[in-house]
């Protein structure tokens, strides 16, 4: 099957990659509900993975008011997901938290940021953490824990957050009022101080792990708003370290923003549509609001800043072999999140690149109701068929609603190109250099959809695959697995 796919994408080439790695994210609950050993005996056995990651938590039931969802609700969007293998009977639920391990305060000390405190939890169900990094190491796999990049305390997506003056602000000061990540500014020195701490207390407590995987060492762009990040305190402290002019960048960024929510003529849309794909339309934009360049170029250094520390960090902590391997969102949108993969490259031991596909349509409708909402007089047509080519995210001229774009069912085929997703894979490739590069798929969707996603996602990245999350992965999903990355 892979040389089948392989044959749709031939300027990918067909040489047989140096080492065969498939991993899966295995999140801690589980391994509580499913036992160390059902878990390892079905990736091992059944699938035949190289690699797993996990987090250094566990999970209680917990209700609406004192828990989280499992699976995250994306800022509602994502509320009509459910699990493929039931976590204590249920495919939805809310669940609450706690550290598997009990956090070396010394390392915290004087930090703005602490780590939340062991709990009966913690020395009830902690162990089987540590069970689990011993038991995969015995079947040959690596073994990597999962963390957020700006959330203190980085256990899990759903847990956690920044103080009011670490959160990014819009160009008018504002705070978004909606987002999906709940994530800091990446310039705050108080949360990358914290987050080093805590790689130190990781290392100390689990020196057998292979490395650390980083979710969102970026501004994650789901919302328009986001986009126009960051002009905080701290950011403003790091545009004059890093000698960016803040003012032109507030100044344009503004111009820009105000463009979007009210001012936007079918011409601008019409850009898009054209010969050139509106690269000359984008230039001109470029020209015109100088100080926009200086904030994505100024993002770019945030989050090369972060990972370096982070890089150095670790090494500190527990060698240079020690694995660091970041995930990032695919062009164009890292360019508006600030993750550059040149830059990027250096310290990481490897990219691991989203192709989280039931996001894209739910992204497209966050950005196009705001648009629609703010420019009465622009088609929804022009919209829709200039965002799809912006986004780059269809084969073809795409949906032509809005209507038509939005967060999928879990039966629902993910309304996205396969040849789109094989592009943004090779670019991330050819701009990361030699450091390697996995195609970070997900599970969630119907089984023949998940198929021929990670069919383009293994040939795409030469062998090199990151699966998020058990979860979503079913036994038929499973054997998919199997079957495609052979």
């Amino acid at each position: 099957m892979i040389q089948t796919v392989a044959a749709q994408f031939p300027a990918l080439g067909a040489a047989a990659p140096p080492q065969r790695f498939v991993g899966v994210t295995v999140m801690p609950e589980f391994i509580q509900t499913e036992g160390v050993g059902g878990v390892l005996d079905n990736l091992v056995r059944r699938v035949g993975v190289t690699a797993v990651t996990t987090a250094p938590n566990v999970i209680a039931l917990a209700d609406e008011k004192t828990g989280s969802r499992e699976p995250p609700i994306d800022a509602g969007a994502g509320k009509v997901r459910l699990l493929d293998r039931p976590l204590w009977g249920k495919r939805e639920l809310f669940v609450r938290s706690a550290p598997a391990f009990v956090p070396d305060v010394r390392l915290y000390q004087g930090l703005r940021y602490q780590p939340p405190p062991a709990t009966d939890l913690t020395r009830k169900q902690g162990r089987v953490i540590q069970d689990f990094i011993r038991g995969a190491h015995d079947r040959g796999l690596k073994v990597y824990f999962q963390l957020q990049a700006a959330s203190p305390p980085s256990y899990r997506v759903q847990f956690g957050g920044p103080v009011e003056d670490d959160r990014p602000q819009l160009p008018d000061g504002r705070i978004p009022p909606r987002r999906v990540a709940n994530n800091g500014s990446l310039a705050s020195d108080d949360i990358r101080r914290y987050v080093h701490a805590l790689i130190r207390d990781l290392f100390r407590a689990y020196p057998d792990l292979d490395g650390l995987r980083v979710d969102w060492p970026e501004y994650p762009p789901y919302f328009l708003d986001d986009l126009f990040l960051d002009f905080s305190a701290p950011a403003q402290r790091a545009a004059e370290r890093l000698e960016i002019p803040f003012e032109r960048m507030r100044k344009d960024a503004l111009c820009l923003y105000k463009l979007l929510h009210g001012g936007l003529k079918p011409r601008h849309l019409a850009a898009w549509g054209e010969p050139d794909g509106g690269r000359n339309f984008l230039l001109s934009a470029l020209i015109n609001y100088p100080g926009f360049l200086d904030l994505l170029r100024f993002k770019a250094l945030l989050v090369s800043e972060l990972l370096s520390g982070f890089r150095q960090a670790l090494t500190e902590a527990a060698g240079k072999a020690k694995e660091l391997v970041p995930n990032a969102f695919p062009p164009p949108w890292n360019l508006v999140s600030g993750f550059d993969y040149q830059r990027a490259a250096p310290s990481s031991s490897g990219i691991s690149v989203k192709l989280y596909t039931m996001h894209w349509p739910m992204m497209l409708r966050f950005y196009g109701d705001t648009l629609a909402q703010a420019n009465f007089a622009i088609s929804e047509s022009l919209l829709v068929s200039a965002l799809v080519r912006l986004l780059d995210i269809a084969d073809d001229a795409g949906r032509p609603h809005l209507s038509d774009y939005r967060y999928p069912e879990p039966d629902e085929p993910h309304p996205v190109g396969l040849k789109a997703q094989s592009r943004k894979i090779r670019q991330a490739r050819e701009e990361a250099g030699a450091t390697p590069v996995f195609a970070l798929a997900h599970g969630y969707g119907p089984a023949a959809d998940f198929r021929r996603r990670l069919e383009v996602a293994w040939t795409a990245s030469g062998g090199r695959v990151w699966i998020n999350r058990y979860g979503y992965l079913s036994d038929e999903k499973l054997d998919v697995i199997k079957t495609v990355c052979r």
